[in-house]
């Protein structure tokens, strides 16, 4: 009964979208949104678990929301509406981030925009989503490749979100910069990976292994089993809300 409730829910999300209207909001809530089924399950839920662990640990919420068509609202204007009809983040902080990700397809570009709630638009400028979605996000996304473009979002939006590092606009050497601390992270989680996987071994990774953020969080592709029960991994709810429609996105 609940598999036919949660499918006629999931087709009533997409016929809105259609309409240009944003899709119900998720009960129970969810921070990983798959509408256009771009995701396996075990993806789904090593996202989930990561942002669940990142929002207990930051109070930052950041949600992840695909849609098959974003109907007759433009990309930004959906990722707008989707933060404040869902209430993305904490009503005292309004701290949350709505990643919307509509698919390509034979007949349509795919669309991604990256919205952060008012609380965190200084921490995520517009210039840091717009770098993070040309250099991190559509690279993947044109090989296909949805769940390693948002995992490489991720890596940098948590951090910023979190106040760990902080986002500077530059004239012609900002990506330099920007790639220059994504590669230090990198070269850092490395490190504690190999010294991790000494000491009493890892779990891979697509086969790389888990890859260890700032924040504290680890994304895992592999082959953990998938439950409905545990796909809110304990998140509270929304409580927020509060875009102004800041941010930036791209197409491919």
């Amino acid at each position: 009964m609940k598999t036919k409730i949660s499918v006629l829910l999931l087709l009533l999300s997409i016929a809105l979208t259609a309409m240009g209207q944003v899709p119900a909001k998720p009960d129970p809530p969810r921070l990983v949104n798959d509408f256009a089924g771009i995701f396996t399950p075990e993806q789904v839920k090593s996202l989930e678990d990561t942002l669940v662990a990142f929002s207990k640990r930051t109070s930052n919420q950041i949600v992840v929301v695909t849609l098959p068509d974003l109907g007759d609202l433009d990309r930004a204007q959906m990722a707008t509406k989707i933060g404040q009809e869902w209430g993305v983040g904490k009503a005292d902080h309004d701290n949350g981030v709505v990643l919307l990700i509509k698919p390509k397809t034979p007949d349509s570009n795919g669309e991604v925009f990256i919205a952060p709630g008012i609380g965190l638009e200084g921490a995520i400028p517009d210039g840091a989503c717009s770098s993070i979605i040309r250099n991190n996000v559509i690279p993947h996304f044109r090989e296909n490749d949805y769940f390693g473009g948002v995992c490489d979002a991720l890596s940098i939006i948590m951090p910023l979100a979190a106040g760990e590092y902080t986002y500077e606009e530059e004239d012609d050497d900002g990506d330099d910069a920007i790639g220059l601390i994504i590669a230090l992270i990198i070269i850092i989680a490395l490190i504690v990976l190999a010294a991790r996987d000494k000491n009493n071994g890892s779990s891979g990774f697509g086969g790389r292994g888990p890859i260890v953020f700032g924040s504290g969080s680890a994304f895992s592709g592999g082959s953990s089993s998938w439950s409905s029960s545990h796909s809110s991994g304990g998140f509270g709810g929304f409580g927020g809300g509060s875009f102004s429609g800041g941010g930036a996105g791209g197409s491919w």
